[in-house]
This record gives structure tokens, C-alpha cells and sequence, in this order.
């Protein structure tokens, strides 16, 4: 089809044989300043954030840092737009003489920009691309000599750092680079190029843009919304743009979107903008922001493994995810389902955990986790939005068994003695993640998943006994709802229920509790049953804690004598019935013949379980006790000195019953006179109970209690005394008010008051004591009966003091 040639763009000539020849026109000389390639817009309510003034003060510090900085962080932190508000503020201020913006998505892209900009300032025919940028990047280069033009590259989202190979712009004192990346490549470093970490905004920022940006469009909102609803979207960038485009959209009050971004039945993408609704030119939702991300991941070593690493942790403690969880069998096993799944092999190479931390390292390289190994209990950290666009992507049933996989993660790294808080802290998060994620996975296949009683045994033994009971009331609650109310699981959660609000304080609920859950073992299973046997023996235990001895005694008389029936001679339930009767006599005052039965009981246990059991060594502890309790305390600390060397032997130096023989010895040493040897023994078993146990342990707080007392009998009661107050703070804070343990700390502080001089004091403190006691308690408890007769002796002290100061005046 004939056409006319634009004679604009090309010159011809009649050549030879008569044929014509086109050349390229000269182009105009380029007019200074230059700008190449096209900005992309400011958006609206622009925060002039940390990270833009840390980028301005590079560049007026000047140095081969400020000549190339790379803006790295994950998708949605606005990392553009900061490279947009600093390249136009330059651009305005007239600080550059060239300006060129490339969108840096594909070495491709990079290259014709580059020829582009060679096109336009260098004259230069774009025949060969790869030639023209070439030329262009030659023309950037410093020369001696020779009068320079000052430049600004701007490589806008760089998708791969190999993409620059041969096209980094050139160290010059004419020009600086500016590069935003997903990706955190040592590639990107090196001499005279740095990196500037570009995160979420700060609250106060987040607030900001929210009001800045409901302004805009006549719309105010309380400032708690605002703060609240900053904090649901995790103060990141993008989602806060696109949140506020949706609630003007949608006609939406904070209140109101928040309560729908917390339905997990509701995605991402129904709760923000669609693509004719994204503010400021955006490319692509909050939901999208990171799938090319995960893709190119998904390329690095371990090749096809970094997206099912995502989904896991999808489902996990954003905030801190410690690193053998992820490498765990279970995780393992994740990984190589999903390799056969995707490869279509039944026998797919097993996934090792070299290759999980690869997987790790590949989604990290691209921002969408932090993976810093050296914090080995927070190894991982995501954003809450990343995971919820990711599990936005699974099936229902997907979710679910992602979830049951994490659990199992999870309880195969939990430690069976928790000697490292920090750890103990991050997996009961990582349990609490699961919950929240999706609870109704956790009770799959007819039964309640074993991280969820885990969760609650973790925080009891670490002191928060006031959080085990809730937890376990809630766990009470779920079973009940998932399970029914007579399956085994939630009359087992019932049961742990009822012995943490024991040791929360509240003796007589427990035995209340007990006694209902009785009730239930006896009609679902019926008197025989092992189960309910147990649950006969916890009730009997819990009444003799709450101040009935004798009733306890009674109870385990009835129990020996239907263990001895059901299970015989030699069952561990009825051995246990025989030391539990011993015991109860003990407390019930009777300690000659609580340590002969369990002399009795002792013999049993070494015929039937051996002489190293757990059962058999304690046996022989509380022979020990009881024969101190009898009167010899020096033959109760000699035989706890023989226990200890069987201790070491069988269960090692950090075991915490090893601790509690040592607490013994040192115990019956201050009973035989020796109260500064205690108070030194005491203290040094201190040592190993913060090392083994940490500082709210309420093993840990008993220690510290002891040492103090044994310090006070050694003569030095005003220091124990200030000390015991010190210990009360951290039995509130840790027990609260009630707990028998913080009422028990006060009665010390009254008794060595007393002892210090100050009667009256003294008798005030225990009588304040004496209404909690009557309050927790009863009139009858034992302890309220304790502390009665100390206000009748410090009366009695205080009458005296009080006759002997009229006497003397």
C-alpha cells in the first residue's frame, strides 16, 4: 500500500543506479535542564516521613555514600514515592541538569531508557540499543577536565539486581544514582552505594495521612479510630491510601470498616479499592502488591519452595517466628507434599532444613519476610497484611491444614523444660497466631490439638497463673463448642481448669470445680474408671489445701480402698493414694506417722517401679521432711544431703526437682541452727533457679522468699523486711492480691515489723491481713486462723511496749 514518507524525520538523496537513500535528520541540540522518562505522580497527602529527610541529608553530606543510595523494603512502603518527592524537590530547586526516571521492572526496559536518553542528549540514531546505552552511560562518566553536567538517575522498582549487569550508572562527582528495590541482594551493596531500609510509617505518620486524608474529602474521624484502624493495616502505606479511598467509596465510618476488616470471612479485595478505584495512579491493590514478589521468590534457591514457606508462615506470629519451627519435621513435611504436588511424583525429594532456610532467604531477598537467624527465637517477621493476602489465596481446607501443620511445628520444638523464657514467650505467640487464625482447625480429627493444653501449662509454670486460668477457661469453652461437653478432651481441659484456679489461689473453687467435673466422670465413665479415680484424688487434694486435712485424709482412705479393688496393690494410682494419705497426715499435724506410712509406701515403690523412679526419689524426700517435721532436722538435712547425690545421678543438675532437694538441705540447715548457712544456701540455689527457671517463676519467688526469711532469722530483719517488700511487688504483679503466697509474703513483712521494734505496726498490718484472709478464705481456714493469733500476740507485745514506755517515763 503506497503512503507519503513524513519528510520531517528523514532526509533523501538520489544514489547511484537512481535509487533513493534516507538518513536521519539531525535532531535539535538538547536545552538544559533535561528531564527523560515521566515522573510518576505525587501522591496525595505525601508524608515527608524519617526516610526522605535520612535521603536529603546524605545528599548535603555529600561523600561517595550520597553518589548512589538504594531505597530497599517491601512492596507498599512507598519507596517510589519517595524517590518521586526527592527527584522533583531536586528537579524544582534546580540541583540537576539532567534528570532521568526509568522504570526499572526489566533489564529491557532499563536499556531502552538508557538509549532513550542517549537519544535525546547525545543526538545519538537508536539503531542498537545496547549501543546507545552504552554511549549513554560513557557520556556520564567524569572527565578531566572537561566542563560536566550534573545528573540524577532514578532506577525505579529494579525487579532483579542482575538486570544492571554492565548498566550502573558511573561513580561520578557530577551525578548520583537513586535506586528502589524489593530486593536485599548483596549485589546491591558495595563501595559507594548504600542501602536505606524504607519501613511502615510510624503511628503518629499513619494517624496523620488517615486524617490528612479524609480531610481532602470533608470527612473527619475520632482520633482513636484513626490510631486503631492505623494499626489494623499495620501502618503500611499502600493499604492506608487504599483504605481511605475505600471508606470515602463506600460511605464507611472507621468504626464500622474495621469491624469488617476483622471478619476473616472477608478478603482483602472486598474490604479495598478494585482497579478503577485505586488512588494517586496506583498499579495494583494491597492484595496484589506482593504476587510478583513471591514468583520471582519462588525462582531463587530453593527453586518452588518459597511459596508453600510462605503459607506457613502465613499462618504464624507475625511479630517473631523462631527459626526451628520452620524447619521442624512437620514443616518439612509441608515442604515436600507441596514439591509431589507440584512435581505430580509420589517419591518427590524429601525437603531438608537447609533447603527450608534457603526458602526463608529466597522471601526474604524479595521483602516479604524479615529473617534475621542471629535472634534465633524471632528469626522470622511479616507483615499482618502480607499473611492475610496469603491465606487470602488458600481453600478453607488448605488453611486448615496449614494451620494443624504449624501446630505441630510448634509443640515439636516446645522444649519439656522451659529454661528459656524468651522462647517460651514466642511459641505461646506463635500458638496464640494459630488460634486466632483459624481455632476450629485445632480441634480436627475428634480431638483437641496438644499445643492448646501446652499453651496453658507454659504460662502457669512461668509464673502467670492468673492467665492459665483464662486461658484454659477459654480452651473449656471452645471444646465444648467443637467437642460437645462429655468428650474426653474437654473433661481433661476441665480438669487442667480446675487445678490452675487452685494454684491461682482460689482453693475452694478448685475443690468446687472438682467436684462438678466428679460428677461428670462419675456419669459419663462411672465410678471405676481409671480417669475418675484421678479425679477423686485431685478432689481429695485440693479440699485439704483449702484447710480440710482431715477431710482430705478421708477422702484418700475411701480412694486407697477402691484403687486397692479396681487396680490392685501395685498400681501408681493406688501407691499414690498411700503417699497422699501420708502427706495429709503430715500436714494434719501427725508427722511420726506420716513419715512411718511413708516408709511403707517406699518399700512398695522400689519393688514395683524401681529405686531410681521419680515416685521412689520422692518418696524418700518426704520421708525426709516428715522426719524434720518430727523434730530432727539435723537427720532431715543429712538425708536430703544422701537424695541430692541420687538426684544428680538420675535426673541432673537443672532439673527442678534437683532444685527442690537442694531448697531441702538448705531448708532443714537453717531448722538445725544454722540460719546464716541457710540464708547462704539459699542464695546461691537462687542463682541456679533464675538461670534454670527465670525471674517470675513461682519456684523461683519461694527461693527468693526463703532466702529472705533465713536472712531475717540470721539478725538482719530490718533488711528483710525491705526486702520481703520487695518481693510483695513482684507477687502482685506476678500472683496478684489473693494468691495465698502474696498474703503469706505479708504476713512477713507484719511479723518482722514487729520484730523490728514497731508492735503496733505490726498488729495494724495483720489485722488488714485478716480481712483479705476472711475474704479469700473463710473464718476457718487455717491461715485465717494463723494470722488471728499473730494480732492477739503483737496486741499483747504492743500493751506491753506501751506499759513499759509509762514505766520508764
Amino acid at each position: 500500500m503506497a503512503h507519503a514518507r513524513d519528510r520531517s524525520l528523514a532526509v533523501g538523496y538520489v544514489a547511484d543506479g537512481g535509487q533513493v537513500a534516507y538518513y536521519a535528520a539531525p535532531r535539535p541540540a538538547v536545552t538544559w535542564p533535561h528531564q527523560v522518562g515521566v515522573l510518576p505522580r505525587q501522591a496525595g497527602c505525601f508524608q515527608d516521613r524519617a526516610a526522605a529527610e535520612q535521603i536529603q541529608q546524605m545528599v548535603a553530606d555529600g561523600g561517595a555514600a550520597a553518589r548512589c543510595q538504594v531505597l530497599v523494603g517491601m512492596g507498599g512502603v512507598g519507596k517510589t514515592q519517595l524517590a518521586v518527592h526527592h527527584a522533583r524537590a531536586l528537579w524544582q530547586a534546580g540541583g540537576v541538569d539532567l534528570l532521568v526516571w526509568v522504570s526499572a521492572g526489566t533489564r529491557t526496559a532499563i536499556v531502552s531508557a538508557y538509549a532513550q536518553a542517549a537519544a535525546e542528549v547525545l543526538g545519538t540514531e537508536v539503531v542498537d540499543p545496547e549501543y546507545a546505552a552504552r554511549a549513554f552511560l560513557a557520556w556520564l562518566e567524569p572527565r578531566h577536565g572537561a566542563s560536566q553536567r550534573s545528573w540524577l538517575i532514578v532506577l525505579d522498582d529494579l525487579a532483579d539486581p542482575a538486570d544492571l549487569r554492565g548498566l550502573w550508572p558511573p561513580t561520578s562527582p557530577h551525578g548520583r544514582t537513586l535506586i528502589t528495590t524489593r530486593r536485599r541482594d548483596a549485589a546491591l551493596g558495595g563501595s559507594g552505594r548504600r542501602l536505606v531500609p524504607v519501613g511502615l510509617f510510624t503511628p503518629g505518620e499513619a494517624a496523620a495521612y488517615l486524617t490528612a486524608g479524609l480531610a481532602a474529602h470533608g470527612r473527619t474521624e475520632p482520633a482513636d479510630q484513626l490510631a486503631a484502624l492505623a494499626a489494623d493495616l499495620g501502618h503500611l502505606p499502600l493499604a492506608l491510601s487504599q483504605a481511605v479511598a475505600y471508606l470515602i467509596d463506600a460511605d464507611l465510618d472507621c468504626a464500622d470498616y474495621r469491624t469488617q476488616l476483622a471478619d476473616r470471612a472477608q478478603t482483602l479485595d472486598d474490604l479495598l479499592p478494585d482497579a478503577s478505584g485505586l488512588p494517586d495512579n496506583q498499579p495494583v491493590s494491597v492484595a496484589a502488591a506482593w504476587s510478583l514478589s513471591l514468583d520471582r521468590a519462588d525462582q531463587l534457591p530453593s527453586v518452588g519452595l518459597a511459596r508453600p514457606m510462605l503459607q506457613l508462615i502465613a499462618v504464624l506470629d507475625p511479630n517473631g517466628i523462631p527459626g526451628p519451627v520452620l524447619a521442624s519435621i512437620p514443616a518439612l513435611a509441608h515442604l515436600t507434599q507441596h514439591r509431589a504436588d507440584t512435581a505430580g511424583k509420589s517419591q518427590p525429594d524429601i525437603a531438608t532444613a537447609q533447603e527450608a532456610e534457603r526458602a526463608v532467604r529466597a522471601l526474604h531477598r524479595l521483602s516479604l519476610v524479615d529473617h534475621t537467624p542471629r535472634h534465633a527465637h524471632q528469626a522470622v517477621r511479616v507483615h499482618q497484611l502480607v499473611q492475610r493476602a496469603t491465606r487470602d489465596t488458600l481453600t478453607r481446607d488448605t488453611r486448615d491444614h496449614l494451620v494443624h501443620t504449624a501446630a505441630d511445628a510448634v509443640i515439636v520444638v516446645w522444649p519439656a523444660m522451659e529454661r528459656d523464657t524468651a522462647l517460651a514467650q514466642a511459641l505461646r505467640a506463635n500458638a496464640a497466631a494459630l488460634t486466632h487464625c483459624a481455632e476450629e482447625a485445632l480441634y480436627q480429627a475428634d480431638r483437641a490439638h496438644p499445643v492448646l493444653y501446652r499453651v496453658g501449662r507454659s504460662l502457669g509454670n512461668s509464673g502467670q497463673v492468673a492467665a492459665a486460668v483464662d486461658h484454659f477457661k477459654h480452651l473449656a469453652s471452645a471444646a465444648h463448642n467443637h467437642l460437645g461437653p462429655d468428650h474426653p478432651d474437654t473433661l481433661d481441659i476441665r480438669d487442667s481448669l480446675a487445678d490452675w484456679r487452685g494454684k491461682a489461689g482460689d482453693a475452694a473453687g478448685a475443690v468446687s470445680a472438682y467436684e462438678q467435673l466428679l460428677a461428670d466422670y462419675l456419669r459419663i465413665l462411672g465410678p471405676d474408671h481409671p480417669g475418675t479415680l484421678d479425679i477423686r484424688g485431685r478432689t481429695a487434694d485440693w479440699r485439704g489445701k483449702a484447710g480440710d486435712a482431715a477431710g482430705a485424709v478421708s477422702a484418700y482412705e475411701q480412694l486407697l480402698a477402691d484403687s486397692l479393688r479396681v487396680l490392685g496393690p501395685d498400681h501408681l494410682r493406688t501407691l499414690v493414694s498411700q503417699a497422699s494419705i501420708a502427706g495429709w497426715r503430715g500436714r494434719a499435724g501427725d508427722a511420726v506417722g506420716a513419715a512411718s506410712a511413708f516408709e511403707e509406701v517406699l518399700t512398695s515403690s522400689v519393688r514395683v517401679l524401681g529405686p531410681d523412679a521419680p515416685f521412689t526419689l520422692d518418696s524418700r524426700a518426704r520421708i525426709a521432711h516428715h522426719r524434720g517435721q518430727a523434730g530432727d532436722a539435723a537427720g532431715a538435712m543429712s538425708a536430703f544431703e544422701k537424695l541430692l547425690a541420687d538426684y544428680l545421678r538420675v535426673l541432673g543438675p537443672d532439673h527442678p526437682d534437683t532444685l527442690h532437694v537442694r531448697a531441702g538441705i538448705a531448708h532443714w540447715r537453717g531448722e538445725a541452727g544454722d540460719a546464716v548457712g541457710a540464708a547462704s544456701a539459699f542464695e546461691q540455689l537462687l542463682t541456679s533457679y533464675l538461670r534454670v527457671l527465670g525471674p517470675d517463676h513461682p519456684g523461683t519467688l519461694d527461693v527468693r522468699h526463703d532466702q529472705v526469711f533465713w536472712r531475717a532469722e540470721a539478725g538482719d530483719a530490718a533488711g528483710a523486711m525491705s526486702a520481703f517488700e520487695q518481693l510483695l511487688a513482684d507477687y502482685l504483679r506476678i500472683l496478684g492480691p489473693d494468691h495465698p503466697d502474696t498474703l503469706d509474703t505479708r504476713g512477713n513483712i507484719a511479723e518482722w515489723r514487729g520484730e523490728v521494734g514497731d508492735a503496733v505496726g505490726a498488729t495494724c498490718a495483720f489485722e488488714q491481713l485478716l480481712t483479705d484472709c476472711l475474704r479469700v478464705f473463710g473464718p476457718d481456714h487455717p491461715d485465717t486462723l494463723a494470722v488471728k493469733s499473730r494480732i492477739t500476740h503483737w496486741r499483747k507485745r504492743a500493751k506491753h511496749a506501751g506499759v513499759q514506755q509509762s514505766t520508764d517515763r
